[in-house]
């Protein structure tokens, strides 16, 4: 079924991955189906509230699927998904797959702009969200969206505790249909793998985000090749800790653990104490996370009190991993640690179990896809020898073809010969193995977050007080970087860090988007072409922090 605004695969580079195997010609109903009929009686989900068996999460499943296409969400539809790392969240994923559904995922912390950009650009026809989360009561928020956005004819409430006049989940799932007829009907609604299945949003240019939209091949595919280097089988219990609608969160723990048939757990905790009793209690030998996490764990003062040894490898990914600390899990943690590389777009690359520590502290090891090809490539758009460093790009089966109703980006994020340019430095040696040098994009990373500067800068230059700003990430030892925007005011004006905070959050930024320090300074030093020069703002910071760049 074509959609508009997206780019489908090459005739040619489609039918080479079909032809080959390279995709598994999988959609995401047939993995979570495969792996339900095989092992029925086996626990596959835990979280804060429940445990379910594969058999009772496919009862669920295919009754929320029924509900949803009687509800009349069409085939193709898109819904938008905003759920922290509840069980609600896979019962819901999988519900929409099967009803044919293209699912938009959102973190929990996703405000009032990328939700109306989002919803914009995608025109969804529901909304399943939560009607509290810690402080967020998202009641406001919904009637602000849909004031806006007719086109979401139906807002799917969950664990909610009021009656609003929105739907509940729990009623959907209660009271959905699992006759043969309901059953047949799902079965009408299966997608062509080659159709677009999911939108991931991620950091884009304009501080808004930008929606990358993934097929159910190129992302499945993506799931089988990134589970393989750090050996999830089976017999892994694997737990997600971090957002599970987040592009780590899909890619090594829903996908892996759904299609290797291992056990999952939801933890909606970042407390490293949190972390270590659910590790203990559920015996988790697997966790995906990012640096800023594991540091919290190994410098959790108690560490010892925790029965952690069924733990056997931790992945670390999203931001750069230092040699310390890489030694210090497998000091503290006694676990293998995996170095891994990867963006939302599909370029993936990690470190396995048996790399030595100079490999896993210092690189990102090979591409895990022996499909994908990876290469270096200097301004010109000539591949570089091995061991130089330049831009690295990416082409195969597991690389999505160009961000959703994108098409001034996707002008410029393609080589001629049809490589992705990721934006990061990098160099590769003789046997493959990837070393990231820095990055061209101007983003800021924090805690596993790729924040866009350059948004962040709009936003706060829309302030009538102030007459320039340039934001950087400033170094941080817990999240790797911090939001820091230098600030000139205009002649006259007095303005305070928390003022600018306070407009910001008055234009619908999210949490993500506001500074955690203000400079403000009589003018910003620019480089010979007049742009900011960030270099020196960079070490103007450090030296103020008292950190060595």
């Amino acid at each position: 079924m074509p959609v508009a605004g997206f780019n489908e695969y090459r005739r040619e580079d489609a039918q080479r991955y079909n032809d080959r195997r390279w995709w598994l010609g999988l959609t995401w109903g047939d993995l979570f189906d495969k792996a339900t009929d095989t092992y029925p009686d086996r626990e596959a989900l835990v979280d804060d509230t429940r445990r379910f068996t594969y058999r009772e999460l496919r009862d669920s499943v295919d009754r929320l699927a029924a509900s949803f296409i009687s509800l009349g969400i069409g085939q193709g539809d898109f819904v938008l998904l905003q759920l922290p790392n509840w069980n609600e969240f896979i019962i819901s994923f999988f519900a929409l797959q099967k009803a044919g559904a293209r699912t938009v995922l959102l973190i929990a912390r996703h405000g009032r702009s990328e939700i109306n950009y989002l919803s914009e650009l995608t025109q969804p026809k529901a909304w399943i969200v939560p009607e509290t989360y810690g402080k967020i009561n998202y009641e406001p928020l919904i009637a602000d969206i849909r004031k806006d956005h007719a086109c979401i004819e139906h807002v799917v409430l969950v664990r909610a505790k009021q009656k609003t006049g929105h739907i509940d989940l729990e009623d959907l799932i209660r009271k959905g249909a699992r006759d043969e007829a309901s059953l047949r009907m799902i079965e009408e609604r299966r997608p062509n793998p080659m159709e677009l299945s999911l939108i991931l949003p991620t950091g884009g240019s304009t501080g808004l985000p930008k929606a990358v939209p993934r097929t159910h091949n190129d992302f499945i595919t993506n799931v089988e090749y990134h589970s393989r280097p750090w050996e999830i089988t089976s017999e892994d219990t694997l737990l997600t800790v971090a957002p599970v609608s987040h592009g780590q969160g899909m890619l090594c723990g829903v996908g892996p653990a759904f299609l290797n048939y291992a056990r999952y757990v939801l933890l909606d905790s970042t407390r490293p104490e949190d972390i270590c009793a659910v590790i203990e209690r559920e015996k988790v030998t697997a966790l995906p996370t990012v640096p800023v996490l594991i540091q919290r764990l190994v410098n959790l003062e108690g560490l010892e009190k925790y029965d952690l040894r069924s733990l056997r490898k931790i992945y670390s990914g999203g931001a750069p991993s230092s040699p310390e600390l890489v030694k210090a899990v497998y000091e503290k943690l006694e676990c293998k640690f995996v170095n891994a590389y990867g963006s939302t777009e599909g370029p993936s690359a990690m470190t396995n179990l048996y790399d030595d520590m100079n490999t896993i502290c210092t690189t990102v090891g090979r591409k895990d896809c022996p499909y994908t090809d990876f290469k270096v490539i200097n301004q010109y758009g000539e591949e570089l020898p091995p061991g130089t460093e330049g831009e690295l790009v990416t082409k195969g089966p597991t690389i999505f073809t160009g961000y959703f109703k994108s098409p001034e980006d996707n002008a410029q994020i393609f080589t001629k010969d049809g490589y992705y340019k990721t934006g990061d430095l990098a160099r590769i040696d003789d046997s493959g193995i990837i070393t990231l040098t820095g990055r061209i994009k101007e983003t800021i990373l924090r805690g596993g977050e790729t924040i866009s500067a350059i948004g962040i800068e709009r936003l706060i230059g829309s302030h009538p007080a102030i007459a320039d700003v340039a934001v950087i990430g400033m170094p941080d030892k817990d999240l790797g970087e911090r939001i820091c925007a230098y600030v000139v005011r205009k002649a006259g004006t007095a303005l305070t860090h928390e003022e600018i905070v306070a407009h910001l959050k008055g234009l619908g930024a999210s949490v993500m988007q506001l500074p955690e320090r203000t400079e403000f300074v009589a003018s910003i030093p620019t480089t010979g072409v007049g742009k900011a020069d960030k270099k020196i703002l960079k070490q103007d910071i450090a030296k103020k922090l008292n950190y060595s760049l």
